[in-house]
């Protein structure tokens, strides 16, 4: 035959070199803790990423809703930016000039097998009508 089973597991390396996209997230093992309004606000990111605990003293309350909005919201994103680094797993990239050279080797070989097929064909042809 022309190698059916050869040129499918060419495609299957190439589709592996492709998928090795982006992985999962790297997991959070420590909970997160932030402070904002020098140390009165407490924030604390559980493993699970969700919020676990909000720690405030009372200076903070006192310092009015706006203030208290603002430096809350700062130690939640902080919060949530650490959980982000942590996590993050770099994104690998695929080896183009790899990838090419696998496409145009199975090119090569597409090409040298439908060669082949055809001189078998040609040659069949010639034996069946080869006295006409």
């Amino acid at each position: 035959m022309f190698g059916e089973d050869q040129i499918a597991e060419q495609l299957s390396a190439a589709r592996d070199t492709l998928a090795q996209g982006p992985g999962t997230a790297g997991a959070q093992t420590e909970p997160i803790l932030t402070e904002a309004a020098d140390g009165r606000i407490k924030v604390t990111l559980g493993t699970d990423g969700r919020f676990e605990q909000i720690k405030m003293t009372l200076s903070a309350l006192k310092d009015g809703p706006e203030a208290l909005l603002e430096q809350l919201t700062l130690a939640l994103n902080t919060a949530i930016d650490l959980r982000g680094e942590q996590t993050a797993v770099p994104v690998p990239t695929a080896d183009l000039g790899e990838m090419n050279e696998r496409v145009a080797q199975m090119q090569d070989a597409s090409i040298q097998q439908f060669k082949d097929m055809d001189a078998s064909v040609r040659e069949l042809m010639a034996r069946l009508y080869g006295g006409r």
